[in-house]
């Protein structure tokens, strides 16, 4: 059973799909005391590595989840979306067991309203990327952009002009914006070993690999700087 830490919050995941897995991933890395519930053993197994509060459970009923003792957590994110009756149900529970924050994924607006109705906050993870993906896309500087999965994007950017000039090593890339950079297109031919002292030049093209926020973030730079 868990029990909360006194030093800080306490975070519950429940469901370990790709949002919830990629959820657990970044608030253990972060040095968050987690718990987590999923029905797949080898999920459960794998974050095993990052918390001892990692629990295979086949029902969500309300005795259930008082043994594994996640209405002690601060804040407990119910990442069940595909299956309205679990989700809802699940929710509903964690509520009347007195669970500070309740968060809950939604897969449409009807079901965010009915969860809302029951007390959790609501988030939209895959309206979420769309929208910030849409954004991205928007930009003058981004001509392609891949989707690979949840946390991984490929992008094809221009260079900025206010970088020409630059080696890939004054710019940074994955120090400010944790970003890889995998091959750069210039003047038609391709490089795909990019050195640390390569310097940018006009029309050149980027192809860079990361996550949303981290291609965000250096659009937002780029948008700011041109």
């Amino acid at each position: 059973m868990f029990n909360k830490s006194k030093q800080k919050n306490t975070f519950g995941i429940i469901g370990l799909g790709r949002f919830g897995m990629a959820l657990a991933y970044d608030l253990a890395k972060a040095g968050e005391d987690i718990l987590v519930i999923d029905k797949d053993e080898d999920k459960v197994r794998t974050m095993r590595e990052y918390t001892e509060s990692a629990f295979i459970v086949h029902s969500l009923d309300k005795n259930t989840l008082t043994e594994t003792g996640v209405h002690n957590c601060d804040v407990v994110v119910v990442c069940i979306g595909e299956q309205l009756d679990t989700s809802i149900l699940t929710t509903l529970h964690l509520v009347s067991m007195g669970v500070k924050k309740v968060i809950a994924k939604a897969t449409s607006p009807e079901h965010g309203e009915i969860l809302q109705k029951l007390g959790a906050e609501i988030v939209y993870p895959e309206q979420d990327m769309a929208l910030r993906l849409s954004g991205m896309l928007k930009s003058s500087s981004v001509m392609d952009l891949v989707q690979l999965g949840e946390k991984i994007n490929v992008s094809k950017i221009k260079v900025p002009s206010f970088i020409t000039g630059k080696s890939v090593i004054d710019v940074n890339f994955r120090e400010k914006f944790s970003l890889n950079i995998i091959a750069i297109e210039s003047n038609g031919d391709v490089t795909e070993i990019v050195r640390p002292d390569y310097t940018f030049k006009d029309n050149d093209i980027l192809y860079l690999c990361g996550s949303a926020d981290g291609l965000a973030q250096f659009i937002n730079w780029i948008d700011k700087n041109s």
